[in-house]
């Protein structure tokens, strides 16, 4: 019966993250408990947080984002038997490349808007793929090899915020993008005295435009249908997926295995690079100088992980990821909860994803030596 029980849920993937979720947050429940809080007001304010105002709503889809969309990075990656642990660095290399073609060109809007991003695109692209050259042609680990990129792009990025033209003067921040490679929605109507006037008439859509609200959540929409009609319909996709399931067969089969590994880490470090490229335009529209990385590259394996690597399951991963990031830290201020707890519940969640993992290997191990014991009975019986 156990046995039965276990090999449903490793088969069944999304029945087993949705009982990994529900696991993570009951056990946030019980630490909380145990540091004197109550768990149901914590999670009530939490869920309050996120859909009490329709701006809740507004950041945690601007959060949701650019997590979705190195999700998306890592995903790929891994689906072509690829770690990307260099999202982090490609993510800079593509904000810093935004920033840099969208202050220093001056472009009408329906120029300016897709130079930046294809800009940002390649950059991050090239990064990706000089991990992906290193496998290739020397086999070295792309984990090594990507960790160590990402500790270079965030010295590069802050070496260019010191640098005259490129620095903002009285601070530690890089000039803004022009206005015409913003993405956020409707930026100049909602300045002008008629958009004003709406806004003043509909206070439930004021409340939503007054965050940035930006393009960037349709494009990661997008990008993910993209990814699936590449990785199900195509012949590149084809390729890709045959590295990565077996790369000795792959080259059996007249598949170049080498020029598949660059691409693959190619497309992958793009996707970072949009990430950047979309936080720039919708968000912050500036870089500053970094202490330390800011995360989003390698929250996104957390969001590829949960999302089963695919192309839907890290856009529902994503809004997850981006709910729980935005909505968990109020409880710290609402009652005095420490808003670690998140974390933790979003890392026993990650925990338990890999469980099936797990599960398949001790099923493999206890049917081995079931046939073990048999062929051991039988030969005992003949002798």
């Amino acid at each position: 019966m156990i046995k039965k029980f276990l090999k449903l849920f490793s088969n069944h993937t999304l029945l087993f993250t949705l009982v990994s979720i529900l696991l993570g947050l009951i056990i946030g429940a019980l630490i909380l408990l145990a540091a004197g809080y109550n768990p149901l007001q914590a999670y009530g304010v939490m869920i309050q947080g996120i859909f009490g105002k329709p701006k809740y709503l507004s950041y945690v889809i601007i959060r949701s984002t650019p997590l979705i969309l190195t999700g998306l990075s890592i995903a790929f990656a891994f689906r072509t038997g690829l770690f990307n642990i260099g999202a982090e660095g490609q993510f800079i290399i593509g904000s810093t490349t935004a920033v840099a073609v969208g202050y220093f060109l001056h472009l009408p809007m329906i120029l300016h808007i897709p130079l930046v991003i294809v800009c940002a695109i390649f950059a991050a692209g090239f990064w990706g793929g000089i991990a992906g050259y290193f496998k290739a042609r020397f086999g070295v680990n792309e984990v090594i090899s990507t960790i160590m990129l990402n500790w270079v792009a965030l010295y590069l990025q802050n070496f260019l915020i010191y640098t005259h033209g490129f620095q903002k003067p009285g601070g530690e921040v890089s000039y803004s993008i022009q206005p015409t490679a913003s993405i956020r929605f409707l930026n100049e109507w909602k300045l002008s005295d008629e958009g004003t006037q709406w806004l003043i008439e509909h206070p439930f859509w004021r409340d939503f435009f007054k965050t940035p609200i930006n393009w960037g959540f349709l494009i990661a929409i997008a990008v993910a249908v993209l990814l699936w009609f590449i990785l199900k319909h195509t012949t590149l996709g084809y390729r890709l997926r045959a590295v990565g399931f077996n790369p000795n067969a792959a080259e059996y089969g007249g598949i170049n295995v080498k020029k598949n590994i660059v691409i693959s880490m190619t497309i992958a470090g793009a996707l970072s690079g949009l990430a950047g490229a979309v936080q720039v335009m919708g968000v912050s529209h500036n870089v500053s100088l970094l202490a330390a990385m800011e995360g989003y590259g390698f929250d996104g394996i957390a969001v590829s992980l949960i999302g089963s690597s695919t192309p839907a399951g890290c856009v529902l991963a994503g809004l997850l990821f981006g709910a729980l990031k935005y909505g968990g830290p109020k409880m710290q201020p609402a009652m005095g909860a420490p808003s670690e707890i998140i974390n933790i519940v979003i890392g026993i969640i990650v925990f338990f994803i890999a469980m099936p993992q797990l599960i398949r290997l001790l099923l493999k191990f206890t049917q081995k030596k079931k046939e073990t014991v048999t062929e051991t009975v039988e030969i005992d019986y003949v002798g």
